[in-house]
């Protein structure tokens, strides 16, 4: 089990990045969340991950908190939510916002995440609820820092709406959630959170 990377960013297209760690190049999948904590393409970066295995692929997933992966963990655990659908989970919603849904039985606003149907935002809650217990929601609602610089792209708002598309929204809802955001000088990353943060609100 790889229980954690240290090396240096290479690519971070969402929901995949490229770490270099001594000379070895590993592809990373990686919540929102998480991008919100990268830094600058070319500068180091630790992440903690966690290794997928089936017969098909070995997919690793990072996490720039341990409270992360801790919560993505304990969702692929949950009856009929797999690697996909927990990354999805974690981009549209802050850990410590789920674990107060969960607590409070607010299907609500876990049906407005994608792949989260009124069947699977219960079994969340059910399942979840006694898991959540001794979370720490002081670690977990702490926001993660936006990066300053301007990513690399040629146009920001193509790349959120790719993006969100990978993330399991429809291309027609996840351009029209980039455009109801004021994507002037944002980078990619600052406007799948505004998108984001509007979406489950």
């Amino acid at each position: 089990m790889i229980g954690f990377l240290r090396g240096v960013l290479r690519e971070k297209q969402p929901p995949g990045l490229l770490v270099e760690v001594q000379g070895v190049g590993y592809e990373v999948e990686a919540p929102m969340t998480t991008f919100y904590d990268l830094p600058a393409v070319g500068e180091p970066v630790t992440l903690f991950t966690h290794l997928a295995v089936r017969e098909d692929a070995h997919t690793l997933y990072g996490f720039s908190k341990q409270s992360d992966r801790r919560l993505f963990r304990a969702l692929i655990k949950v009856n009929g939510v797999g690697a996909k659908l927990a990354l999805t989970i974690l981009s549209g919603i802050e850990a410590g916002h789920f674990a107060a849904c969960v607590q409070a039985g607010d299907t609500a606003s876990l049906i407005k995440l994608p792949g989260v149907g009124k069947k699977t935002a219960e079994r969340l809650v059910i399942e979840m609820r006694d898991r959540l217990a001794g979370w720490d929601s002081a670690a977990a609602f702490a926001p993660g820092s936006v990066p300053s610089a301007r990513a690399d792209v040629a146009n920001p708002v193509e790349e959120a709406v790719s993006a969100l598309s990978a993330l399991g929204y429809k291309p027609q809802d996840a351009s029209r959630m980039v455009r109801a955001v004021d994507s002037k000088d944002l980078t990619t990353e600052e406007i799948i959170r505004a998108a984001l943060q509007a979406t489950v609100q």
